[in-house]
C-alpha cells in the first residue's frame, strides 16, 4: 500500500481514532486542532490543581471500540468498574432509580404507570432493530410506550430542559438508543456498573497522542485549519495562517456546522444539507466541594425552580478527594439563555444544589466553573439519517463527518473511536 499525507481536522476522540488507524495502516496523519489541547469534549482542564474533564463522560460494559482501543494501547489495566447509583429529584424529594425496585417503591406514581413504565424499559432493552424509530417522534412514541402519567413525571421536563422548542421534533430512534445504552450497562437486573479510567480520559487521549507520534504522525495544536482547497474536483490541501500546504487527502471531524465555512467550494447542495443541522449548546458548571451531595452518581431532577435535567456527581464513580460534581445547562445556541454571564448559572448551581441536600454550606464549596460548548450535540429530528450528508463529500479525497454520523447512538467516546478508525479505512482505501 502507498504511504499516503492525510490531514485531520479536530483532535477529539474521532479525529485522533482516525489518525491512529491511518498511522497503523502506514500512512502519515497530521491532525490540526484549533485548541490548545486534544480532546476536544473530552479534554481536560487544570481545576484548583485538579486534572479532570471539562464535561463529564463514563464507560458502559458495552463500549466495544473504547476497550479495544485501550487494550491496544496497554492502557487495560487502568480500567476501573464500580457499581453506581441512580436517582430522582421530584417533589422534593431524593429517591433511589433505575432499578425494578426503585421504580416500584418510587413516590409519584401510581402501580399502573409503574408497570407500564417499566416494561417499556425492558422492551428497549431488548430491542435491537431501531430504524423503524426513526421517523417516529419521540415523545409521542414514549407517551405510547409509558403512558401519559409516566411521561409527564419522568421524561417531560428532561426533554423540555434540554431541547426546548425541538422538543416535540426528535426521533424516537436516538431517545431508544439513550435508554438500552445505560440498560445494558448492569451485571444482573438490580445492579449498574459503570466504568472509568485512572487519570481520567487524559490517559486515554495521551494513549492514543503517543501511538499516533510513535509511527510517524503529527499532532499541530492551536493551528486552526482556515479552508480546505479543491482544485479540478479534488482536494488540493489546507490553508493555514502560514501558508497553504498539501495534503493527498483530508478527513475533517469538527462540528458539520462548520463544515461549510471551511469547505466554501462545495456544491449547493452540500451546503444546504449541512445548514439544516441544528445542535444543541450546553453550558457546563463543575463543582468542587467538601461534602456530598448524595450517594447517587446520575441524579435526574423534576422540579418547578431548576432549570436543569439533572446532575452528575462524578466523583461517586472516580473516588477523589474532594467531591466532584457536574450540573449541565442544555439549550439550543440560538436560545437567549445562552448568552448569560457565566456567574448566574454558577449561583443557580450552588442554589440548586443545596435545596438538594440542605447540608451544604457556602464554606462547603471550594472551587466552581463554568465551560461552554455550542454544537454540543446533533437534534436528531425524525427521518434523521435520510437527511444526513454522507461522510464521504463529492470532492476526491474528501470526508467530513461528526458525532452526528453514528446516530442514533447518543455522542461518546467509544462511539467516536468505532467511527473514526471505521472512517480511516475508508479514506486509505
Amino acid at each position: 500500500m502507498t504511504s499516503q499525507r492525510i490531514a485531520v481536522l479536530g483532535a477529539g476522540p474521532m479525529g485522533l481514532a482516525a489518525a491512529y488507524q491511518l498511522a497503523l495502516d502506514g500512512h502519515r496523519p497530521v491532525v490540526f486542532e484549533a485548541d490548545d489541547r486534544i480532546g476536544g469534549m473530552t479534554a481536560t482542564m487544570d481545576f484548583e490543581g485538579l486534572d479532570i474533564e471539562r464535561y463529564y463522560h463514563f464507560h458502559c460494559t458495552s463500549d466495544r471500540a473504547f476497550l479495544k482501543m485501550l487494550d491496544e494501547l496497554g492502557l487495560s489495566d487502568r480500567m476501573r468498574w464500580v457499581a453506581t447509583k441512580m436517582g430522582y429529584w421530584y417533589q422534593g424529594r431524593l429517591q433511589a432509580w433505575g432499578t425494578p425496585f426503585a421504580l416500584l417503591a418510587f413516590k409519584g406514581l401510581s402501580l399502573p404507570a409503574k408497570i407500564r413504565a417499566g416494561l417499556h424499559a425492558f422492551l428497549c432493552i431488548k430491542r435491537d432493530d431501531w430504524k423503524p424509530l426513526d421517523h417516529l417522534e419521540a415523545t409521542g412514541w414514549l407517551r405510547r410506550g409509558v403512558g401519559d402519567e409516566a411521561y409527564e413525571v419522568l421524561w417531560r421536563k428532561l426533554f423540555e430542559l434540554k431541547f426546548y422548542d425541538y422538543t416535540d421534533k426528535l426521533s424516537a430512534a436516538w431517545i431508544w438508543s439513550r435508554i438500552r445504552r445505560i440498560g445494558r450497562s448492569r451485571y444482573n437486573l438490580f445492579k449498574e456498573k459503570l466504568g472509568y479510567l485512572e487519570g481520567g480520559s487524559s490517559t486515554l487521549l495521551s494513549g492514543m497522542k503517543a501511538a499516533i507520534e510513535a509511527r510517524g504522525g503529527e499532532i499541530r495544536l492551536s493551528t486552526p485549519v482556515r479552508q480546505v482547497l479543491i482544485e479540478e474536483g479534488g482536494v488540493r490541501g489546507v490553508r493555514l495562517d502560514g501558508g497553504d500546504e498539501h495534503f493527498d487527502k483530508v478527513v475533517s471531524t469538527v462540528p458539520l456546522p462548520y463544515v461549510s465555512r471551511l469547505i466554501p467550494d462545495l456544491p449547493s447542495s452540500v451546503h444546504a444539507q449541512f445548514q439544516a443541522l441544528n445542535n444543541i449548546a450546553v453550558v457546563c458548571v463543575i463543582a468542587r466541594l467538601r461534602k456530598p451531595v448524595s450517594d447517587k452518581f446520575w441524579l435526574n431532577t423534576n422540579d418547578p425552580d431548576m432549570d436543569i435535567p439533572g446532575v452528575v456527581e462524578y466523583s461517586n464513580l472516580r473516588p477523589m478527594k474532594d467531591h466532584i460534581v457536574y450540573v449541565p445547562f442544555y439549550m439550543p445556541g440560538e436560545h437567549p439563555k445562552f448568552s448569560d454571564d457565566n456567574q448566574v448559572f454558577l449561583d443557580k448551581v450552588k442554589r440548586y444544589l443545596c435545596r438538594i441536600n440542605p447540608e451544604l454550606r457556602d464554606e462547603d464549596f471550594i472551587a466552581m466553573r463554568a465551560s461552554r460548548y455550542r454544537h454540543a450535540q446533533p437534534i436528531c429530528d425524525p427521518g434523521y439519517l435520510e437527511r444526513l450528508p454522507p461522510a464521504r463529500l463529492p470532492v476526491r479525497g474528501l470526508w467530513a463527518a461528526d458525532t452526528s454520523h453514528y446516530y442514533p447512538e447518543d455522542r461518546g467516546i467509544s462511539e467516536s473511536i468505532a467511527f473514526g478508525r471505521t472512517l480511516a479505512k475508508e479514506v486509505a482505501a
